[in-house]
């Protein structure tokens, strides 16, 4: 057995143990849907997590291991634009759940498209005949790529398959994301005191399922062949789908997951559901357009500080929604009377902030990811442990960390020394900066171009802590902030916010991407400088946010 794949069996011992404990200490506190769920969700979360982990490597490696080879700003278009989509769909999947499918029929049917987006992929890989371990170890050997592939007919990758695999994920994912949340939350009444512990029991399934992850099929896809890492993403999303079927049988949800009704009684008819379900098919091809940089798009800027990125249509689409969102918002604060148009005001100024972390915060798939693969010394107790395996730290971080801080804000909070909202995202900023700085140290420690893991470790740490500062912090006061006649469209955008970040994130990590031939030291030197410039950049808006925060926390009108 391969050392790798002994890491991989510790962590999934270690957390079955856990959830059996979780189960056993919370299971007569709350009902046995949650606990469903709780699977559910973990399981779509090691889908997710699981592709994302070596996506960006299957986009940009060698043909020869069953990879793309696209340049790294293509690879870094396509994963900015899929991860912006992710966070769009939601918004339509949530409305026709509320309006027609009901939860049961849209988390059902998110499954099944994810799952056959994960299948898609599978098969869409080029002709693989050396793992990309194998294929990296043989080039660090001395071999050249020239050689290894010799007399091999490395076959590119089916880019038609490609997209429609990732396009499928999207739209299934905004089938599936917002409904299993909102399900949870049906079985709670307003005032019910289980209500915040049945979410971090959920929030404890999303990321022991991000935990596993990357540590299983980012492993198996380095170490066996890309395919067969989407082949197990797409099984942990059919393990996922079987467990809701089971749980709808037992007859725990109720009625919570049914369709809505009419006043006469009666849901919607097959004649409106059928729309929905071919609507969704044809918006394949529609999604998987607006993922891949388009060639039309990258015409117009020839000859423009714009050229050296790969465009597309998403740029646009997020840039002009955003924008007339923003414009919209200013103009909708002066209909209201002073302390509502400052609270919107407040939503607008923190929204640009959230924006910045998250853009910076989401390099770890893309720009991180492909840093660590060249430029970290990867082994951990004497193994050498894949690249995508360290995606795992933030999930990881998270659940080490994340009760810590709720018992942090609660003993704050009693001593009246709890940091205002202002203050909450302002640590988060300063937390995502140092982390980005500490890899100066790493790269005075560096040997040949290669960083200590320790150093990436830290930085994980720290963005995982700034995380904990702020995203729990934004959707609760979007909802406290908002005038109720429009918390549901101030709460859209806070989410349009999200893929906007993902979008702009391309923009960054191209500025990472090196030549095929680059040495470690240049690739070093050139990440290092990118990263220092985000790391200076976040922590000068959290400064100017600390600056900021007794006038937004005035502007706020004694919320909290």
């Amino acid at each position: 057995m391969l050392p790798q794949y002994k890491i991989l069996i510790i962590a999934w011992a270690v957390v079955a143990v856990w959830i059996g404990f979780v189960i056993a200490m919370n299971r007569k506190q709350h009902p046995k849907a949650l606990f469903y769920l709780f699977m559910v969700e973990l399981w779509e979360r090691f889908s997710y997590y699981g592709m994302r982990a070596f996506l960006v490597f299957f986009l940009t490696k060698a043909l020869v291991t069953g990879g793309f080879g696209f340049e790294e700003k293509v690879g870094y278009a396509i994963y900015a634009a899929y991860g912006a989509m992710v966070y769009l769909t939601p918004l339509a999947g949530g409305y026709l759940a509320d309006k027609l499918l009901g939860f049961r029929r849209a988390i059902i049917w998110g499954a099944i498209l994810m799952a056959a987006g994960q299948f898609v992929l599978s098969t869409s890989t080029g002709t693989s005949h050396v793992p990309y371990i194998e294929y990296k170890a043989r080039l660090d050997a001395g071999e050249t790529a020239e050689a290894i592939a010799a007399g091999r007919d490395a076959a590119a990758g089916n880019e038609y398959l490609l997209f429609a695999g990732l396009a499928l994920l999207v739209i299934g994912n905004g089938f599936f994301k917002p409904n299993i949340s909102s399900l949870v939350g049906k079985f709670y009444g307003p005032g019910d005191p289980r209500r915040d512990g049945a979410f971090t029991i959920f929030y404890m399934g999303i990321n022991m399922g991000a935990f596993l992850a990357p540590l299983t099929c980012g492993a198996v896809a380095e170490l066996e062949g890309w395919k067969y890492g989407f082949m197990l993403a797409g099984a942990g999303m059919v393990t996922g789908l079987l467990i809701f079927l089971y749980t709808t049988s037992t007859g725990v949800l109720g009625t919570y997951a049914d369709a809505p009704v009419k006043a006469d009684g009666r849901g919607a008819g097959f004649g409106k559901l059928l729309p929905v379900y071919l609507g969704t098919l044809i918006a394949v091809p529609l999604v998987a357009l607006l993922i891949q940089p388009s060639d039309l798009i990258e015409k117009l800027f020839v000859g423009t500080a714009l050229e050296q990125y790969q465009l597309a249509l998403m740029d646009f689409l997020l840039a002009v929604v955003g924008l007339s969102a923003i414009g919209y918002m200013l103009y909708l604060s002066f209909q209201y009377p002073v302390a509502e148009r400052q609270r919107i005001w407040v939503i607008v100024v923190l929204l640009f902030f959230t924006t910045v972390f998250w853009t910076f915060f989401e390099l770890a798939g893309s720009a991180l990811n492909l840093f660590t693969d060249k430029n970290v010394d990867k082994n951990l107790f004497g193994q050498e442990v894949p690249a995508s395996a360290f995606q795992s730290a933030n999930a990881l971080f998270i659940m080490i960390f994340a009760p810590l801080f709720s018992v942090m804000w609660v003993w704050l909070a009693k001593r009246k020394m709890d940091p205002s909202a202002g203050v909450k995202f302002a640590i988060g900023l300063l937390l995502l900066g140092a982390g980005f700085l500490i890899l100066n140290l790493g790269k005075a420690a560096a040997v040949d171009g290669i960083v200590p893991v320790i150093f990436l470790i830290l930085l994980y740490l720290m963005h995982t802590l700034g995380e904990l500062a702020l995203s729990p912090v934004g959707l609760s006061l979007v909802t406290k902030l908002a005038p109720a006649q429009v918390v549901g469209f101030m709460m859209g955008f806070w989410f349009l916010s999200s893929a906007i970040a993902h979008q702009a994130g391309k923009f960054i990590a191209s500025e990472t991407a090196a030549p095929k031939n680059a040495t470690p030291q240049e690739t070093l030197e050139l990440s290092l400088k990118v990263f220092n410039d985000v790391g200076l950049f976040a922590i000068g808006s959290g400064v100017l946010l600390l600056l900021l925060s007794p006038l937004i926390k005035k502007w706020m009108h004694g919320v909290k």
